[in-house]
């Protein structure tokens, strides 16, 4: 038989000089492992008479009890030098500035939107805002949408479930229903609580907001922001159109060099109806504005449908008007370099970071506005 007192003296001494960690867990591992010194002897107990396992058993148990405890203290001493060493090792320079906190910033398109409001406020124009679920009406009808329209179906459109009278609320593809409210209110009443009471025509409006629509891709996301404008008067033509959009490209962009043309285009709610191209160059791999001879399409407009007036309660002989509207989202993309309109929405911080703008850095740049 293994002397089991001989056993417990070398396996303490070896435990009392093991000198880290590593060393501790090579003589657990010899002694109380699977195959270990101490677990061959308890392997023995099943081939011991009974007289012999009622004197063996207890010894051997104690034995691996008392390795056990001096594992157990030899770690806890070798876990105190380790941290004693690292606080004497590791120090704080309480004299060292703290860490910079970090800072909040201003998203682009809330920068962007702030900078189109910004330098169409300088041209007269106010800023009217509308509810994000819409009827059908607002949304369509009175914006001279036929009844077949593809607008108006499940794969353009986020529509919610009809309610009790059948009716299908949906969330606004355009924020052009808040120009048929602003229009409706000459005629109607009680006035809507986002329009000022009181308003006639001449109407000259811009509607900031978000939009829904089934597109993702690389430049088209669910939701997006748009800022429209309607500008409602007695002798209005395409001329003050042109010239308004001109002067917001220029302005925008920070360019006097700005090129635009005007190429004729369908929406229900304007007639004439143009897409608007700006000069741009593209080579480099980027794109900029008010240079080289290419053309990019940035915006849509046109004189306000004779329809859309008449279901407004305007008399189309009478007053005229234009209206417009642009991706508040793409033209960021465009003044400051944004490859990809879904980062956008990513929420992620670092793309927060580096395209970020300071709380206090003015909306226009070009007006100094604040």
């Amino acid at each position: 038989m293994t002397d089991l007192n001989q056993l417990q003296a070398d396996l303490t001494a070896q435990i009392a000089a093991a000198p880290d960690a590593a060393a501790l867990e090579t003589i657990r591992v010899a002694a109380l492992g699977k195959t270990g010194s101490i677990s061959a002897l308890l392997k023995t107990l099943g081939s011991m008479s009974p007289d012999e396992r009622k004197v063996q058993g207890p010894a051997i148990n104690a034995l691996r009890d008392e390795v056990a405890k001096a594992l157990a203290a030899r770690k806890s001493d070798l876990d105190a030098a380790e941290l004693e060493a690292r606080l004497a090792r590791e120090r704080v320079d309480l004299t060292l500035p703290a860490p910079q906190r970090r800072k909040g910033s201003v998203h682009p398109t809330m920068q962007t939107m702030d900078e189109m409001v910004a330098i169409f406020a300088e041209m007269g124009f106010a800023v009217a805002e509308g509810p994000d679920i819409e009827d059908d009406f607002h949304n369509f009808t009175a914006l001279n949408f036929p009844p077949k329209h593809p607008a108006r179906e499940m794969h353009d459109t986020f529509f919610f479930n009809p309610g009790p009278d059948g009716e299908r609320k949906l969330l606004r593809t355009h924020t052009s229903p808040v120009q048929v409210r602003a229009m409706r209110r000459t005629n109607t009443a009680p006035p809507a609580p986002w329009i000022a009471a009181g308003q006639e025509p001449p109407i000259r409006i811009i509607v900031p907001g978000r939009t829904y629509r089934l597109d993702s891709d690389a430049t088209h996301t669910p939701m997006f922001h748009q800022v429209e404008g309607l500008v409602i008067d007695k002798g209005i033509h395409m001329g003050h159109l042109k010239w308004t959009l001109e002067t917001f490209i220029a302005r925008f962009f920070e360019t006097d060099a700005v090129t635009t043309r005007f190429r004729p285009h369908h929406f229900p709610f304007t007639e004439p109806s143009a897409e608007m191209d700006v000069g741009c160059d593209r080579s480099g791999g980027e794109i900029r504005i008010g240079a080289g001879s290419d053309w990019l399409e940035i915006l849509g407009c046109g004189m306000v449908h004779p329809n859309v007036l008449r279901n407004c309660g305007i008399d189309p002989d009478v007053y005229q008007g234009f209206a417009f509207g642009m991706g508040v989202d793409r033209l960021g993309m465009l003044k400051y370099g944004m490859p990809d309109l879904r980062d956008m929405f990513a929420s992620d911080s670092r793309w927060l970071a580096h395209f970020g703008f300071s709380a206090f850095q003015a909306p226009n740049p070009v007006s100094g506005l604040s």
